[in-house]
């Protein structure tokens, strides 16, 4: 009976675990999306977006860029793990049904030193099950505190 109630236990606690809330489930995709950028994993990197993901960023001058995801992408390949490094804090995850945003914080290390900051905006989407980056748009300075 005792040996029953250990598994039981167990067993309870491990679909508690794996139970995620839609906030933490987005957090997943965009902490997954950055360590497969550090460690220069393309074919993890692109499962976090959608087919028809739109990268931009707002230059200083407040103009919005494109940015080219399959360019992106084929630099992240040619990286040696470990130089490209986004640390974030996640400030907002708001879920709504298929539909979430995420505000982010970061700073980027490029080959262990300082490079630049900024605010990274998400908008996801759940697809078969699964949330996928939509929209991406950040902005980049060398200050932020």
């Amino acid at each position: 009976m005792k040996q029953f109630l250990i598994v039981l236990t167990v067993f309870i606690c491990g679909f508690r675990t794996a139970a995620q809330s839609p906030e933490d489930s987005v957090k997943s995709v965009i902490n997954t999306m950055f360590t497969a950028m550090k460690n220069a994993d393309v074919s993890t990197l692109k499962s976090c977006f959608t087919d028809s993901v739109i990268f931009q960023t707002i230059r200083r001058d407040g103009k919005v860029v494109n940015e080219d995801v399959n360019e992106f992408l084929d630099n992240i390949s040619r990286e040696t793990p470990g130089n490209a490094d986004e640390r974030i804090r996640f400030d907002v995850v708001k879920t709504d049904g298929p539909l979430a945003i995420a505000w982010t914080p970061y700073e980027f290390y490029y080959k262990g030193k300082y490079s630049h900051c900024g605010v990274d905006s998400y908008q996801l989407v759940r697809v078969n099950g699964e949330w996928k980056i939509q929209y991406l748009i950040d902005t980049r300075r060398k200050e932020c505190k």
